[in-house]
């Protein structure tokens, strides 16, 4: 008799988890290191509100351009090479923003840097997606949490080296040298084998739009309108994600008069509320699944940054962006998931195009934010993150309303 048993995670399975925790900290903390200096540099540059929102979207801009060769570059050279010498190269880009002498040459840094962060956010979140198959339960929370924990550590160090006055060209060289090290020392610990998609290790592509689709033009459409809601879903992250990153040092240094080492902790608030979202995300995705997760973390958002623009202080507006931080955590890992789990789909093609297009919320925000800050103020233009809140309540529908399985890989033998 044939006896199919479960297994565990293998000793290979959690040096990978280790490998990828490690990617997803090195990509958080690198450009974490060079948004505290963008006062710096708008400064510098002589830079309005409206130009120093274009020039920073240059970064999403660049994403958009480069995204959609993640899935045939990862089908070609694996999930990992492609997040690693992704990260290589995201480190070159932000070094290079901080010689940048003009808004042209400041926002050509960004857009080779963009470019190379989409291809290792698909190429790492991939990986990951890949090893959580093989845990057999929800883990990519915890490596966008790990990438939270990057982005504080990249925050902490800029603020240091600003309140240090070491000058942004060392610093950003160091840190481009040391996370690249980090990355290609992580590179050998990562799954070997090319990446198969959800049909990798025994799991079980979902059937449910089988089911329901009668034919295949039927199914194509559902295809289509279940991306463009986990697109949507993704952007209202990104919103929330970018008003921390791009506007919140600026809001609360120029429109609430908060010191510079101040002002550099909103964004740092952001991330580190989002750190202990996303640490507590897999066990609520696992309890409660992640449409009822997804609606809660959008009405925290709405209400939390809704205050926080209502009543402006300095200590109001660190405790919503951290809640909106804390709402927001789950919600672009479970875009991924969902967008890596639709079946007919080519291995990476679902979580490519929704990590592709999610960039345009990094593209649009930070100009549409500039140019109302320009004509009102830049506290009416950060009204954009509780209405990012309340999409994420509208489109939740997309997501699972059931807590999540995966099926564990299994192993075969005969019983005596």
């Amino acid at each position: 008799m044939i006896v199919h048993e479960t297994t565990g995670p293998t000793l290979r399975d959690r040096r990978a988890r280790v490998a990828v925790g490690a990617l997803f900290f090195t990509n958080g903390a690198l450009f974490a290191n060079l948004i505290p200096r963008y006062p710096q540099i708008k400064a510098d540059l002589e830079l309005g509100e409206a130009a120093y929102g274009l020039a920073v979207a240059a970064f999403p801009a660049g994403a958009i351009a480069a995204g959609l060769g993640a899935a045939v570059l990862i089908r070609r050279f694996g999930s990992a090479r492609v997040a690693v010498l992704g990260t290589v190269a995201t480190g070159l880009g932000t070094w290079a923003a901080a010689f940048a002498p003009s808004l042209w040459m400041f926002a050509a840094a960004l857009l080779v840097a963009g470019a190379m962060d989409s291809l290792t956010d698909v190429g790492q979140n991939a990986h990951g997606l890949r090893v959580q198959r093989r845990y057999g339960r929800s883990i990519l929370n915890n490596f966008h949490a790990v990438w939270s924990i990057g982005a504080v550590t990249g925050g902490t160090m800029a603020a240091t080296a600003i309140a240090w006055e070491i000058p942004r060209q060392v610093h950003l060289g160091l840190s481009a040298v040391l996370f690249s090290a980090v990355a290609l020392w992580a590179l050998r610990w990562c799954l070997p084998g090319p990446d198969n998609g959800a049909e990798e290790d025994g799991a079980a592509t979902p059937t449910e739009i089988a089911d329901q689709a009668v034919d295949a033009a039927r199914r194509r459409l559902w295809v289509v309108w279940v991306l463009v809601a986990l697109v949507l879903l993704a952007i209202s992250g990104s919103v929330v994600e970018d008003a921390g990153s791009t506007w919140a040092a600026v809001y609360l240094s120029g429109s609430l008069g908060a010191p510079a080492a101040v002002a550099a902790t909103g964004f740092i608030a952001m991330v580190g509320a989002q750190f202990v979202g996303r640490m507590i995300g897999d066990r609520c995705v696992d309890r409660f699944g992640q449409r009822a997760v997804a609606r809660v973390g959008g009405a925290l958002t709405a209400v939390g940054m809704g205050l926080a623009l209502a009543l402006p202080t300095v200590p109001g507006t660190l405790v919503g962006l951290a809640v909106a931080g804390l709402g927001m955590a789950t919600l672009i890992p479970a875009a991924m998931h969902a967008a890596d789990q639709i079946p007919g789909l080519r291995p990476g093609t679902g979580l490519t195009v929704v990590s592709w297009l999610m960039r345009l919320g990094f593209l649009l925000s930070p100009p549409l934010v500039g140019l109302v800050a320009e004509e009102t103020s830049v506290r009416l233009g950060l009204t954009l993150v509780p209405v990012a809140g309340l999409a994420a309540i509208a489109l939740a529908g997309v997501l699972s309303d059931r807590t999540s399985r995966f099926p564990r890989p299994t192993t075969t033998q005969e019983a005596p």
